[in-house]
């Protein structure tokens, strides 16, 4: 790890475990929005997750690049990991056997804010961390997970009305 970019007496092994942690969770988030937009993308929601899915590709793009800043490899197995488990989450039941429910997008628009929020709170903790001359705008970044975070309780507050709502079939 590259010590001249954090702030002096900064554990350099945790910050890279935590690097690598966020890093293989925003693989999995990642894949998250992107099945949401595949699946809504004949629904109202198509155009707002397609644009956030362009986000959070932007996002763990930056990650990838501040990983690299700092000198951190990404762990391959922590990305599989995370991947997988995105998969494994897919199994839960939705009230149909085979296919995608108004169920299935509300939980997964709720395991998204998880994600995103814990992203914002990443961008947070780097901006104690790293110095001032890091060359990531930390404050837009946060931010910007920030109007993410209020566009997605948007749709769930619009998914959870559909879900329970005996005709919805989108």
């Amino acid at each position: 790890m590259r010590t001249s970019r954090v702030q002096p007496g900064m554990d350099q092994k945790l910050l890279k475990i935590y690097l690598q942690d966020h890093h293989a969770a925003s693989a999995a988030g990642l894949d998250l929005v992107r099945r949401l937009a595949r699946e809504n993308a004949a629904t109202p929601f198509r155009d707002d997750l397609a644009r956030l899915a362009e986000e959070v590709a932007d996002d763990r793009a930056t990650l990838g690049n501040v990983l690299q800043t700092l000198g951190v490899e990404p762990s391959r197995v922590k990305i599989a990991l995370a991947r997988s488990a995105e998969r494994l989450s897919r199994l839960k039941l939705n009230g149909r056997l085979l296919h995608y429910s108004p169920l299935s997008r509300l939980i997964e628009l709720e395991t998204l804010s998880a994600g995103i929020e814990a992203k914002r709170d990443l961008w947070q903790a780097l901006g104690q961390t790293v110095d001032r001359e890091f060359g990531v705008d930390l404050d837009r970044l946060t931010g910007r997970a920030e109007t993410q975070l209020a566009l997605v309780e948007r749709l769930r507050t619009s998914a959870a009305s559909l879900a329970f709502t005996k005709t919805a079939d989108l």
